[in-house]
């Protein structure tokens, strides 16, 4: 077996007020200096200023990952504490007022904010995004085709935003439904190769229509910073276990994609990826998909079983991976357990804002348990 791909992991939180819940709009200048101090290298900015990121270092295994992490969110706790602070990493908080926000000051992020003002200030959001190497001479575009069909699957196991605005919204990821607002943020264009992909930027560029050192925000990307593709359709995972076993099957995917050279994605195979796209953000692990090979209806556990068959777990983290995507298709979503925390505190005679106050207290507690893989 050719040797495993490293890889990264980068997860965003807001920060929020440890009395109250709220995401904080303006943060004081000692929280942000706590959020510095407490991750120092692997800290970076977000768009907003009540949001941070850690954004680790490159991985050989699940083992490290899950060491590093576990460490960084104690950390981060522990030294948000003092200002009576808290972070969470729900793709949604279930109450903010995005309109309250204040966006980042950087000359990047007033930029972004300029260009695609009510877009951008809607954009309160948490995502996972996932790394994963690939070697010198492989055609990441071609990568990227060979495992877009099973993004959808992804998300299913992620989906943690389904209350907006102090609303349940009816999705299991109202994330990736905001993220459709910005150009160049669903599934990616149908481009057959690295050539197709500079051809299709520099098209944009010529034409205005993507700065020099404008970013695409596909929901799998080729990195123009590092030679990795980069998954960014999952939602943030409040419980640990969870975004290592969806980094461990991304990376898994890509290792498959990389030691094969068969033809990229039919368009029909498209077709199925945009609609199975659009059932997994709606339904989660409800929902029912058009299977890959006789494009059948499959529930997601059966999807995963196709996927599990079509690329055998062939490392000890890659077997993880799948137990654990099963035990999340079994027992529920974040996205699953927010609703039954808010169910459950209405039924014991909470009103509306208690209860999504409990869902906040449920993320923050699932973010801080002892993590089981690796």
């Amino acid at each position: 077996m050719a040797r495993p791909c490293t890889f990264g992991i980068e997860e965003e939180y807001l920060l929020v007020d440890l009395a109250t819940g709220r995401v904080m709009a303006a943060p004081p200048t000692a929280v942000a200096r706590c959020c510095r101090d407490a991750l120092g290298p692997w800290f970076a900015e977000e768009m907003f200023r009540s949001q941070v990121e850690i954004a680790s270092p490159v991985f050989d295994t699940l083992h490290q990952a899950r060491d590093f992490f576990t460490e960084q969110r104690q950390r981060l706790s522990q030294a948000l504490a003092g200002e009576g602070v808290g972070f969470y990493g729900a793709g949604s908080h279930p109450s903010a007022q995005w309109l309250r926000q204040l966006p980042r000051e950087t000359p990047h992020y007033r930029q972004l904010f300029d260009d695609y003002r009510l877009v951008a200030r809607r954009s309160l959001l948490n995502g996972l995004h996932v790394h994963v190497g690939v070697p010198q001479g492989v055609d990441r575009m071609q990568v990227i085709n060979r495992v877009l069909y099973w993004l959808p699957l992804l998300l299913t196991l992620s989906t943690s935003s389904a209350y907006w605005g102090g609303q349940d919204t009816g999705y299991m990821s109202y994330r990736r439904v905001v993220c459709g607002e910005w150009p160049h943020m669903g599934l990616p264009e149908p481009l057959p190769d690295w050539r197709a992909y500079e051809r299709y930027r520099a098209l944009l560029q010529r034409t205005g229509s993507l700065a020099e050192d404008g970013d695409f925000w596909w929901a799998i990307r080729p990195s123009r910073r590092f030679p990795t593709v980069e998954l960014r359709i999952c939602d943030g995972c409040p419980r640990l276990d969870d975004a290592l076993a969806i980094a461990a099957l991304f990376r898994h995917l890509v290792e498959h994609a990389v030691q094969r050279n068969d033809a990229i994605a039919s368009r029909e195979m498209r077709w199925i990826t945009h609609e199975n796209y659009w059932r997994a953000l709606r339904e989660g692990r409800r929902g029912t998909f058009i299977g890959v090979h006789d494009q059948q209806a499959v529930n997601a556990e059966g999807w995963l079983t196709q996927l599990q068959m079509q690329c055998p777990p062939d490392t000890a983290d890659a077997d993880r991976a799948f137990m654990h995507a099963r035990r999340i298709l079994r027992d529920g979503t974040s996205a699953d357990h927010q609703r039954d925390t808010y169910a459950l505190a209405r039924e014991q005679g909470l009103n509306d804002r208690q209860a999504m106050r409990n869902v906040v207290k449920q993320v923050m507690e699932h973010q801080l348990s002892v993590p089981g893989m690796g």
